[in-house]
């Protein structure tokens, strides 16, 4: 064993001669954050879709907190898609979170690490936290545009009630 000092990145960045800039995102910057909620109706099928928040591409660190009434034998995944304006397609259906169950209350379930491994290398990793979103969806560049949030069932939803989504970011 050795006692040993260690620098996340935005410290390297500070110590070094000459300095590097930080991404404001990563230092003092703001917290903005995303909220919408909506009513699932009983005999929602596989497949629909609960657009719920957008973010833009440039997003750092985000927190995603699910709430619901208990929404029998409801699931969904919880992705990144392309705005409805612009087109609607699916970047990544299950980013945040892969068949959610709705089936239960939440009052707040945090679900941006659901789906990938702790360094999955995808997603939300815990050597992802200083990435911007569009880094996450592994594009080479950010194509400066906002995303939506998107449940997708991947079970019916056997009841009715509501569902909404808060999402925490910096920028």
């Amino acid at each position: 064993m050795a006692v040993v000092t260690t620098k996340s990145g935005v410290i390297t960045n500070r110590d070094a001669t000459p300095r590097v800039a930080n991404s404001g995102a990563l230092v003092k910057g703001a917290l903005k954050q995303a909220i919408g909620t909506l009513e699932a109706v009983s005999g929602d099928s596989i497949g629909s879709k609960y657009i719920l928040a957008q973010i833009p591409s440039n997003a750092v660190g985000e927190r995603a907190k699910l709430y619901c009434d208990a929404i029998t034998t409801c699931a969904g995944d919880i992705g990144i898609y392309r705005t409805t304006a612009d087109g609607g397609a699916v970047v990544d259906v299950d980013f945040y979170a892969s068949a959610q169950s709705l089936a239960s209350a939440l009052p707040g379930t945090e679900v941006q690490h659901e789906a990938d491994a702790a360094d999955a290398g995808v997603g939300f990793g815990n050597a992802d936290l200083e990435k911007p979103l569009w880094q996450r969806l592994q594009l080479t560049a950010d194509p400066n545009v906002m995303y939506d949030v998107v449940v997708t069932l991947t079970a019916a939803a056997g009841s009715a009630g509501t569902i909404g989504l808060r999402v925490q970011y910096a920028e």
